[in-house]
């Protein structure tokens, strides 16, 4: 409810997501805050269901990222490659903290990983009118969300 008594919906009830903590969290605003502050995030996936923290997997715009490469002295480095790099993780933490300083501190990102690919419809990440498969995505990348949360109470 906003402060005049309107209700305001801000995500689908199926993609609310509750931590360990209670809180609810619409991880699809969270996702939108990132990718208003960020130019270089094509895909943004926000995790924390039953779990006392939020994470995040990020998967990067290729040209886009290909071209701060270039400025950065990664140029003619793959994809794969620039995403690896300390200097790229160095500069998306920097967006992460912008975008956490506007959120509240339970749904604020802890940690997050770049995805060594884009996400697309062609490996079964995105249906064919953009929509993240959250579910699909999420198998796909249990590793990396496992190293997330890898010594928290809930690993």
């Amino acid at each position: 409810m906003s402060a005049d008594g309107f209700l305001t919906i801000t995500d689908r009830k199926k993609d609310i997501i509750k931590n360990s903590n209670g809180k609810y969290i619409a991880p699809a605003a969270v996702e939108g805050q990132f990718k208003a502050v960020c130019p270089f995030v094509s895909n943004v996936l926000v995790i924390g269901a039953d779990r006392n923290f939020c994470t995040a997997l990020l998967a990067l715009d290729e040209p886009t990222i290909l071209g701060w490469a270039a400025e950065n002295g990664l140029e003619g480095k793959s994809y794969a490659d620039v995403v690896a790099a300390p200097q790229t993780r160095e500069m998306i933490e920097g967006y992460v903290a912008r975008v956490n300083e506007g959120l509240q501190r339970w749904q604020a990102i802890k940690q997050f990983r770049l995805l060594p690919r884009d996400l697309d419809v062609e490996h079964g990440d995105l249906t064919p009118s953009l929509k993240l498969k959250r579910p699909v995505v999420e198998r796909e990348f249990q590793s990396l969300i496992d190293d997330m949360y890898a010594g928290s109470r809930e690993a």
